[in-house]
């Protein structure tokens, strides 16, 4: 892809049209469990239904407005700051598997982290009011909802996604944009799972311990309160903001039994 060509725009195009198909092909398996009347008992939220076809294409059409005229400048830029931080680009051979995981695991941490206080401090009045209620239009989310956000947020946030590898490729400058691409995939996949609105028997969170996943972000949207990280559940209860999630949890459970006891 590289070879004899302009290495600044293949990267722009690699990452523009990756991010792309990435992001809306990983709603398609959400779009189809819509139209299976069997899946819906996997639904997060019964009562509250937010993921009609008018719903999710007044989302589409934002979400793609929002990639080209805010992400894409964004990604524009990417390339030479990789390059003045010392990523490698474009050489081979591409590091070795363990080394790209261990890598995607710290990004990952940094990332939940960040993600975190700058979410949290979202939910601060006037920042709220003006920048995250955009987001928070969606009660009850849907895969295409991941991204609908407004573009202040969009920075913050996508910042966390970016600062680790920058950062760590400042640190050891050691660092490929293949993993960088795997990780923001990964970032992506993850995204897109949480607001899906699916909580299925196969979703991350029931074979990953401490993965959030849908069924923790989905209170969020709900409560509009708690559950303030990303990818895991222990930032919000080292600092005690899943209480009223955990409160929640224990009375659906409650109701359950009872229900199933008559």
């Amino acid at each position: 892809m590289f070879e004899g060509r302009n290495e600044a725009l293949v990267t722009l195009a690699l990452l523009f049209i990756s991010h792309e198909i990435i992001y809306f092909a990983r709603c398609i398996p959400y779009l189809i469990a819509d139209q299976i009347p069997s899946l819906q008992k996997y639904k997060i939220q019964q009562k509250t239904i937010q993921n009609t076809a008018q719903n999710q294409w007044k989302v589409f059409r934002y979400v793609l407005i929002s990639h080209f005229i805010f992400e894409l400048p964004m990604i524009v830029g990417f390339h030479p700051v990789a390059v003045y931080f010392g990523m490698a680009i474009s050489s081979v051979p591409f590091p070795p598997i363990q080394k790209m995981a261990f890598q995607i695991l710290l990004f990952f941490v940094f990332e939940d982290f960040f993600h975190y206080w700058a979410h949290r401090g979202l939910h601060y009045g006037p920042f709220y009011k003006h920048i995250h209620k955009l987001h928070h239009e969606w009660s009850a989310p849907f895969g295409l909802a991941a991204e609908y956000a407004h573009p202040i947020e969009v920075i913050i946030l996508g910042t966390g996604t970016i600062a680790g590898p920058l950062m760590w490729c400042y640190a050891t400058g050691d660092l490929h944009l293949i993993t960088t691409l795997t990780w923001m995939t990964l970032r992506l996949f993850q995204a897109v799972e949480a607001h899906s609105g699916y909580d299925f028997p196969w979703s991350t969170h029931n074979w990953l311990p401490g993965w959030s996943g849908a069924e923790h972000h989905d209170y969020h949207h709900m409560a509009f309160t708690n559950n303030f990280s990303t990818s895991f559940r222990w930032w919000d209860h080292i600092f005690g903001t899943n209480k009223k999630y955990i409160a929640y949890k224990a009375r659906k459970a409650s109701e359950a039994k009872a229900k199933k006891a008559l």
